[in-house]
């Protein structure tokens, strides 16, 4: 196995290198472990700060489940830019569809998201994957996603 395939995590710096997402839009603090070709683990510590608990819900703070299909295609952004050898390319990895979405349980702030995303099919410019975010081993959200890799705004 060589160095690029063998398992390995990213700190925040990391992160922010391999994804466009910036405050309050990056839902990705930490890789646990990518394996390249295959899986990401990484995880979203829910801060009762986060500017979506303001109004989902007062009284009950809920993370969207948007919010954690967003966190998902964001850990398969890295992934597929590992994969495909596009760090510094000036690409970006774009939802394209997202298919049997569904929410098991309610994300609270004060936990750590577990984000877990795989490869179904893997082409150069479109990639299906599946997801499953957790909390404590209990999945909150399954779905699977497809994305396409395409020039950044500042492509030339």
């Amino acid at each position: 196995m060589s160095e690029a395939e063998a398992a390995r995590g990213y700190d925040i710096a990391q992160i922010l290198q391999a994804l466009p997402h910036r405050y309050p839009l990056l839902l990705v603090d930490k890789v646990i472990d990518l394996r390249v070709d295959e899986e990401i683990h990484a995880v979203k510590a829910v801060s009762f700060n986060e500017q979506f608990f303001q109004g989902h819900f007062p009284g009950r703070p809920i993370m969207p489940g948007v919010l954690q299909i967003e966190a998902l295609a964001q850990a398969a952004g890295i992934l597929a830019m590992e994969t495909l050898q596009l760090a510094g390319s000036g690409k970006l990895v774009y939802f394209m569809a997202i298919e049997e979405a569904k929410f098991r349980a309610p994300v609270e702030p004060g936990c750590l998201l577990d984000l877990r995303v795989g490869f179904v099919q893997k082409r150069a410019r479109v990639c299906k994957f599946w997801g499953k975010a957790s909390v404590e081993d209990k999945v909150t959200c399954e779905v699977q996603f497809t994305a396409m890799v395409a020039d950044g705004p500042n492509a030339g």
